[in-house]
């Protein structure tokens, strides 16, 4: 190596030194970690799908809206299967075995009712 550069056969190759620090990741702004929803629910959907989440977890209509957790109610894995289980009587779909893995809120709920309601009444 001669004055940062190694011969490398018959060309020179620049060697770049750069510190530690330079080659972490700089974490990302969290105005680029936003995240982004598209709601498909109808107005009417999402006010039924909020009370009968109020009404299955026993809590005041008022504490839930669009953007609340399941977890933020107080609901487990269990708590969520029957909300889905009660949304498909009330509604008169079926939203499928894989149903209460893709949903975490009560607008995600809404979405995925109106989403089946789409589905059914395409067929």
């Amino acid at each position: 190596m001669q004055g940062g550069h190694m011969v490398d056969g018959s060309s020179l190759v620049h060697k770049s030194k750069f510190p530690v620090a330079a080659k972490r990741l700089t974490p990302m702004p969290s105005c680029f970690k936003t995240r982004i929803s598209c709601s498909i629910a109808q107005p009417e959907t999402l006010q039924t799908v909020q009370n009968t989440i109020a009404k299955q977890l026993s809590v005041e209509e008022s504490t839930v809206t669009p953007q609340t957790k399941f977890a933020d109610l107080g609901a487990d894995s269990l708590d969520t299967v029957e909300i889905l289980m009660a949304l498909e009587e009330k509604f008169g779909v079926s939203v499928g075995e894989g149903g209460a893995e893709n949903i975490s809120t009560v607008q995600d709920a809404a979405d995925l009712i109106e989403k089946v309601k789409s589905a059914a009444s395409e067929n």
